[in-house]
């Protein structure tokens, strides 16, 4: 089956430089629109605003935002070309908090800097290894996707929650790159996508993939779930992930905690769906997983997509843009290097150390 997305991600050669080009995801599914980003300012307005998001997909926005920053600066010098660098980097990593491969990838582009001897050799360097971890990411979905497919039944249905797709990755995805590779197979009959409010990233942007792709899909509400399992129309669920913690307790899109304790109670088997990168063995557990806070207006106003309030003036909105599920409600988790099964503390340490 043929990728039919466009490019997430590429770290572009224009007349006028190196661009940082991506789909704005905030447009899709009523527009596709391709922009070329010049600035890292322009990139950081990105991924603040989600016209490019999900973890790794930021990861490879910010290393492209690095290599960025030292291709567009003037000076010949090594020293300042470094110090513009680090700046950018800084810049950067305080766009989101979340999600661990931003900052997994940007010390991977500080260790390049750290290392230059030569200007004009750093800003080679700093494009190859964004183009790198773009290529990298999209092989390591795709492997991912192999190790997954072989937990999906013949015939499943699978319910799934948020974006974790081609757009959400440097291409293929995570939770659906497992539901790509078991379709190629044929064992897909149905996928579920919960439109995930409240910015409707199933809705909006699982449903247009799989639309793309010819992957039969119904979109949900987030609290049609419940029911559907009920009936037994559920045989499985795939998500992915933001960060992982070392016991396998993980932060994913708002809702996604909720979804496991539902599949939990109809003794659903629950998938997580990441690359290596997206763990963090130096938290222990999730209680510690830092939880963005986004805008009222995202809830209020139905986020990028209206200017007319659905609640009360002066009413009070919480609007966490991603919740903590305990790994004791996780069937598995399955990474590019394998598939990881309780206890998570073990088993995901086994991985990263094969990898």
């Amino acid at each position: 089956m043929p990728n039919s997305i466009p490019d997430t991600i590429q770290l572009a050669d224009t007349p006028t430089g190196l661009a940082v080009r991506i789909i704005d995801q905030t447009l899709l599914p009523g527009r596709e629109l391709i922009l070329d980003l010049t600035t890292v300012a322009e990139v950081c307005e990105a991924i603040k605003r989600l016209r490019v998001r999900g973890a790794p997909a930021i990861g490879c926005a910010a290393a492209c935002g690095a290599a960025l920053a030292a291709s567009r600066c003037d000076t010949t010098d090594l020293a300042p070309l470094q110090a513009h660098v680090r700046e950018a980097i800084d810049d950067l990593a305080a766009t989101r908090p979340t999600a661990v491969n931003l900052f997994w990838a940007l010390e991977r582009m500080k260790k390049v800097v750290a290392g230059a001897t030569d200007a004009c050799a750093l800003r080679d360097a700093l494009a190859a290894e964004a183009r790198s971890i773009i290529t990298d990411d999209l092989d390591r979905c795709r492997r991912m996707g192999a190790h997954g497919a072989e937990l999906i039944p013949p015939g499943a249905r699978i319910l799934t929650h948020c974006n974790a797709g081609a757009l959400a990755t440097a291409g293929y995805g995570t939770a659906l790159g497992v539901i790509r590779a078991a379709a190629e197979q044929g064992k897909v009959a149905r996928v579920y996508a919960d439109e995930t409010r409240p910015l409707l990233q199933g809705a909006r942007l699982t449903a247009w993939e799989l639309c793309r792709e010819h992957i039969p899909c119904t979109v949900i509400c987030d609290n049609m779930a419940a029911s559907l399992m009920a009936r037994g129309k559920i045989d499985c669920v795939v998500v992915g992930a933001d960060r992982i913690a070392a016991n396998g307790d993980f932060a994913n899109k708002i809702g996604t905690y909720g979804v496991a304790v539902l599949a939990s109670y109809h003794n659903l088997p629950f998938y997580v769906a990441a690359p290596l990168s997206t763990i963090d063995f130096s938290l222990q557990s999730g209680a510690k997983i830092p939880i963005e806070q986004r805008a009222a207006e995202e809830v209020s106003h139905l986020g990028h997509f209206s200017d007319t309030s659905v609640t009360p003036e002066g009413c009070n909105i919480y609007n966490p843009a991603f919740d903590v599920t305990p790994a004791d409600l996780v069937t598995a988790i399955i990474t590019e290097q394998g598939v990881a099964r309780p206890p998570f503390t073990a088993s995901l340490a086994a991985i990263s150390v094969v990898s």
